[in-house]
């Protein structure tokens, strides 16, 4: 049995049974649930809702699925099409929207997908939020818009363009000193959207990139999670092109990895560490991460004079303590 529910949303393999796997009846029933949700949560009747998806072979067809049944909910949809989860992320308060579903099964395999669900603040819905999703999927206690009430679909093709130039307009971006470092670097981009999204950002910096896996068609070329024994071709890579390090992420760009000059990991505890040293040398605050990462982020933390507070494994218990305790940094190693 390879169907997952959980109060994030939901994700399973392609193909089988209905209730065993992620066919399209789950996909459909989860979709109608979740419009039910944003439905009562905002107070609309015809709620606006954000739709993007990586590259996986399956994720056309479950956001077709997805997104005609929120359609016939009653919801507006903008769809942003191929995507990343912080892109997505992003677009759901920059278009005042009450919600957002992301269509990615992140770091597992090709054969797997899964909807990711967002509040209208472009943040991972709590327990409670997801339990009722998740109780209103079982009872499948639907009511669907009559014809003159369907949704309607807003398209935007350039919103990775426009991710882009929001970190390029960070004030502690440093386009100049980037550009005059004379860069290059190696991006494996997994056959997906990162593929899109980090040549993008890396040429916009004056980066010098050697692409690697770059073609967003959802056939992965090794298991997309980003850790050392699966990223022997960028290692390589690295060394091969003479670069000054490599860059990796998983099919929806929320988990990065960095390779450095030599070949070989910086990994992803070192990733965080060193951007809050940066963030925090030009803005003083606090810091979260969640209990399984290292204290090197403490140390760091204190350096600065700020303090570091610890959350639940999670990237909404990570938010919400960020938010609790005036955070200017935080993340998952």
């Amino acid at each position: 049995m390879t169907l997952i529910k959980s109060i994030s949303g939901i994700r399973g393999t392609i193909g089988g049974a209905p209730g065993d796997n992620l066919t399209p009846l789950d996909a459909v029933k989860f979709a109608s649930a979740y419009a039910i949700w944003i439905k009562e949560n905002s107070g609309k009747s015809a709620p606006k809702v954000v739709i993007g998806r990586d590259a996986r072979i399956s994720g056309a067809m479950i956001q077709s699925l997805v997104q005609n049944t929120l359609i016939g909910m009653g919801c507006h949809i903008v769809d942003l099409g191929l995507s990343t989860t912080p892109t997505v992320e992003l677009a759901v308060p920059n278009e005042n929207a009450d919600g957002g579903i992301i269509l990615t099964a992140s770091h597992n395999p090709k054969q797997w997908n899964a909807l990711k669900l967002l509040n209208n603040k472009g943040e991972f819905l709590n327990g409670a939020e997801g339990q009722k999703i998740l109780d209103s999927a079982e009872k499948e206690d639907f009511s669907y818009a009559d014809v003159d009430d369907l949704g309607t679909v807003e398209v935007i093709e350039d919103y990775i363009d426009r991710h882009i130039k929001m970190v390029l307009d960070m004030p502690v971006t440093q386009i100049d000193a980037i550009k005059a470092a004379g860069f290059k670097v190696v991006v494996d981009g997994v056959n997906s959207t990162g593929g899109i999204a980090i040549p993008a950002l890396c040429k916009a910096l004056g980066v010098e990139v050697v692409e690697l896996y770059c073609d967003p068609t959802g056939h992965f070329p090794h298991n997309p999670e980003p850790l050392k024994e699966h990223l022997g071709d960028l290692c390589k890579a690295v060394k091969t092109h003479n670069a000054h390090f490599g860059i990796t992420v998983d099919p929806d760009v929320d988990r990065l990895a960095f390779v450095d000059e030599t070949g070989e990991m910086f990994g992803e505890e070192y990733t965080l560490v060193a951007c809050a040293d940066y963030i925090l040398g030009h803005t003083k605050g606090n810091t979260v991460s969640n209990l399984s990462s290292s204290r090197a982020l403490r140390d760091v933390t204190e350096k600065h004079g700020g303090i570091y507070y610890a959350a639940a494994v999670g990237e909404v218990n990570v938010v919400q303590k960020m938010k609790d305790q005036g955070a200017v940094i935080g993340g998952e190693g």
